[in-house]
This record gives C-alpha cells, sequence and structure tokens, in this order.
C-alpha cells in the first residue's frame, strides 16, 4: 500500500520543485528506502545514485542530507554483496 503513495509523493515533487530540490531528492530516498526494504535492490541503485548525485551537487560533500545519501548508498551496496565497491 505504500509503494503508490510514495511514488505519487515523488512524482509530484519532481514535477512542481524539480529534480534538485532538496524536497525532492528526499523523496527519491524515500522512494529508494522503501524498494530495499520490499529487496528490490536493483531498482533501488539508480534512485540512490541518482539522490547522492544530487545532494553532493547542490548540497556538497559534507552537508549532513549528502553524507546520509552516502551511507544509504553504502547500505545497500552491502546488501548486494558488492563489498569492494561500499
Amino acid at each position: 500500500e505504500a509503494r503508490p503513495l510514495v511514488e505519487e509523493g515523488l512524482r509530484g515533487s519532481r514535477e512542481i520543485l524539480g529534480d534538485r530540490h532538496p524536497d525532492t531528492m528526499a523523496s527519491i530516498n524515500i522512494m529508494a528506502s522503501l524498494l530495499m526494504k520490499m529487496g528490490e535492490l536493483q531498482e533501488a541503485r539508480p534512485l540512490l545514485e541518482e539522490g547522492l548525485r544530487g545532494r553532493r551537487e547542490t548540497l556538497g560533500d559534507h552537508h549532513p542530507s549528502t553524507l546520509i545519501s552516502i551511507n544509504n548508498m553504502a547500505n545497500l551496496l552491502m546488501d548486494m554483496g558488492e563489498l569492494q565497491e561500499a
């Protein structure tokens, strides 16, 4: 039941706020987290990559939100068994 709501929120954020708005990047992270919880790791990966790239570009490498994205990406890679890349 959660997935359609999260998808709707992300779609609305992209349309209204744009892809690089902090709220949109938070929505991207929420969608990726949901997918990870559902076991859809391959589907979550491009979202986490997009969110991390966007936060690095707009907030910088040391912003707390960027650091959260870095940790989320590392957790995904570990869950996927890509320990060297994590």
